[in-house]
């Protein structure tokens, strides 16, 4: 009998290895009513590709791209470009920042430019939906940094010992001459005001560190509270009890063929309702974006297994060094809600069938081709008024909606106010001048409509054929 105890315990025993292998290679979801995960990243160079997107996930390695691809903050300060995001939920989960690196590379800055005489501040954006965000602002972190050269991959943690955030980010102070990051931390408490820096991370001699990310563990889970992972030459791991004291070297992922030569950008995942986590490494000498790389035990080296590339999905868009947020369902809820795939599409003018509604410095009129293409796009939103109502918002300037004041139209940020809604929303009906195309009727003042006049786009009553033809439009792609 005990041998048959003995024989039927080690196939108990394979079976357990052989499903513990297959669930860290394929994880699920814990449960069907678990909600998903949330992906800030950039997509890539250039003013377009260097500004906030969004992804979401229900299983953490399979990621679908919101708002059809296309970005959902742009910056209009500093560079006007954004990079390397983190995405701050405060602990009583009533306020957002999403903080970046101010950097445009490919838009009137180098990467020499950027490294040895770049923007000493991040850019902050703040939500307490996590959907209707403010106006970016400058917070200027190096500059009290003697010869600090930049700030670049801001990153943030809570931490319960200083009762407000370590804000932690990298800035070049030269060596001998020689490009030299290391990483610095300041205090916050509103990312608005930063305590004077600190030296936070100095690898020995030249060696340089950029990216790093701290995640906190939970009670059991290897041997420290804190761990993180730093792009410094390798993939560093590194363990601590506390987020500023002392931190031991526990290895890198060379071993699993993963060095900081290939991949960088280092961001935390833990899965939902289970003791596994991704860490996800953008592939920059390949150009292949994000990959995850799974474990059990982030402290343990040994611990992580490299993905095949068939058991993820990065969606449509590139996804490049960001942060990822476990949702709660009210957080998802709204998330999804606000960035639909919604279909971006044109307003032409009925009677100057060359020309359609642009943006141009925040004004709008209707004009023949339109440089850039983009300035004459816009999302049909459900109305910000609602009671069937549509607002247009804009692609390129996501957040900017066409509204009227004084009955002429802007561009303009939506301050979130019941007046901003109602100046921001129509109501499609028929074609005044063609039953086939479409007019949009004012939510406020339905008396008045949408209407060119002179190429300007106003709210006006209208009385006259010529006022009912500059009053429809078709919604084309």
């Amino acid at each position: 009998m005990s041998a048959v105890f003995s024989r039927l315990a080690a196939i108990l025993f394979a079976a357990c290895l052989l499903f513990t292998s297959q669930a860290l290679t394929t994880p699920q979801r814990a449960t069907a009513a678990e909600p998903g995960y949330l992906m800030v990243h950039f997509t890539g160079e250039g003013s377009t590709n260097q500004q906030m997107y969004l992804s979401h996930s229900t299983d953490g390695v399979h990621w679908n791209d919101l708002n059809g691809g296309g970005m959902v903050l742009r910056s209009t300060v500093g560079t006007r470009g954004v990079r390397d995001p983190a995405l701050v939920r405060a602990p009583g989960g009533d306020k957002y920042w999403i903080v970046a690196t101010d950097l445009c590379i490919g838009c009137g800055q180098s990467w020499s430019d950027s490294i040895n005489n770049g923007s000493r501040n991040l850019v902050v954006w703040e939500s307490t939906d996590l959907v209707t965000w403010s106006q970016p602002w400058l917070l200027n972190v190096a500059g009290a940094i003697p010869d600090g050269r930049n700030a670049w991959a801001p990153e943030a943690i809570w931490d319960p010992a200083s009762n407000d955030y370590v804000l932690y980010w990298a800035t070049n102070v030269p060596l001998n001459g020689a490009t030299k990051h290391r990483i610095f931390y300041s205090h916050t408490s509103d990312f608005r005001s930063v305590t004077t820096p600190q030296t936070y991370i100095e690898r020995p001699g030249s060696q340089e560190i950029i990216d790093t990310q701290i995640i906190e563990m939970p009670s059991g889970v290897g041997n420290y509270r804190y761990v993180r992972a730093s792009g410094d030459g390798q993939i560093t791991l590194e363990g601590s009890n506390s987020i500023l004291g002392t931190w031991t070297a526990l290895g890198n992922l060379s071993g699993i063929g993963l060095t900081g030569s290939q991949v960088e950008g280092p961001m935390w995942m833990k899965f939902n309702g289970t003791d596994k986590w991704a860490l996800y490494l953008d592939q920059y000498a390949t150009g292949g974006g994000y990959m995850p790389v799974l474990t059990t035990d982030p402290s343990n080296p040994a611990a992580y297994q490299k993905q095949t590339s068939g058991s993820y999905s990065m969606g449509g868009t590139k996804k490049r060094h960001g942060w990822i947020l476990n949702l709660t369902a009210a957080e998802e809820s709204r998330v999804l809600a606000r960035w639909p795939n919604t279909a971006a599409n044109r307003l032409q003018s009925y009677n100057f069938q060359d020309r359609y509604v642009r943006h141009a410095n925040f004004d709008v009129r209707i004009d023949p081709s339109v440089s850039p293409a983009e300035d004459s796009r816009f999302r049909l939103r459900p109305g910000l008024a609602g009671s069937g109502t549509v607002s247009f918002e804009s692609v390129n300037f996501p957040g900017y909606f066409l509204r009227h004041a004084g009955f002429d139209f802007q561009l303009v940020h939506n301050d979130g106010t019941a007046q901003f809604a109602a100046d921001a929303s129509f109501r499609q009906v028929a074609g005044l001048a063609d039953t086939t195309w479409s007019s949009f009727q004012s939510y406020n003042y339905p008396d008045r409509y949408i209407r060119h006049y002179a190429y300007q786009l106003r709210l006006d009553p209208i009385t006259t054929a010529t006022g009912r033809s500059d009053a429809t439009f078709r919604v084309t792609t």
